[in-house]
């Protein structure tokens, strides 16, 4: 089956919006929060670099010698310089780099199905706009600010399967707006954008791969 989508012109808003049919099943999935809760924090963790790390008595430098003879001076007898109980001394348990990428992984099954949710709970409170095109004719900032108001939006993620370099050179200033691929997208990009503002190359990409 089947769901009525608008699309949008780009660069003016008085053009009246044309009608496209796009798969329900990418458009137009109930809500899971579990599911998508699950991604998303799947996402974040194996998106962590894990390259912290600390030294351990071996690896501070010094601590050759010992800092005084066994007894007779008064003092509690100490081997290295380097021991953890020391100031400047290596740590008893050193964090060492972690590979994050493995740790908390999610089936391709269902991070394609929160896709599904995120995109459909946004066509549904029209926070998800699908315009025929994202182009600009200058890489001058302000000529997409203005294509920008006239959709009534001032930040968001926009989708395109073409990146011009006009494009990039116009947008890539702008505060808190994001010009991506289809194959960029992820499900943090999607549930965390104020508006989402996709081409219908792009929409129709989505109701392929997610059919």
């Amino acid at each position: 089956m089947t769901v009525a989508v608008d699309v949008k012109s780009f660069k003016s808003s008085k053009t009246k919006p044309k009608s496209i049919s796009v798969n329900d099943k990418a458009f137009a999935t109930p809500f899971n929060e579990g599911l998508v809760h699950q991604v998303v924090t799947s996402f974040l963790t194996c998106s962590r670099q894990g390259t912290y790390a600390t030294k351990n008595r071996s690896d501070r430098t010094g601590g050759g010698a010992k800092p005084w003879r066994q007894k007779g001076t008064g003092r509690a007898r100490a081997g290295t310089r380097s021991s953890p109980i020391w100031v400047g001394g290596g740590h008893t348990f050193a964090r060492t780099p972690y590979d994050y990428s493995q740790s908390k992984k999610v089936n391709k099954k269902v991070y394609r199905q929160s896709l599904r949710c995120i995109l459909s709970q946004r066509l549904e409170n029209t926070s998800l706009q699908v315009v025929d095109s994202i182009e600009c004719s200058s890489a001058k900032t302000k000529d997409f600010l203005a294509s920008l108001k006239n959709l009534g939006v001032e930040k968001g993620l926009f989708v395109t399967t073409e990146l011009s370099e006009n494009l990039i050179l116009a947008s890539r200033n702008i505060p808190n707006v994001y010009v991506v691929t289809p194959n960029q997208v992820n499900p943090y990009m999607l549930i965390h954008a104020p508006e989402i503002v996709m081409t219908q190359a792009a929409c129709e990409y989505f109701s392929e791969y997610l059919a």
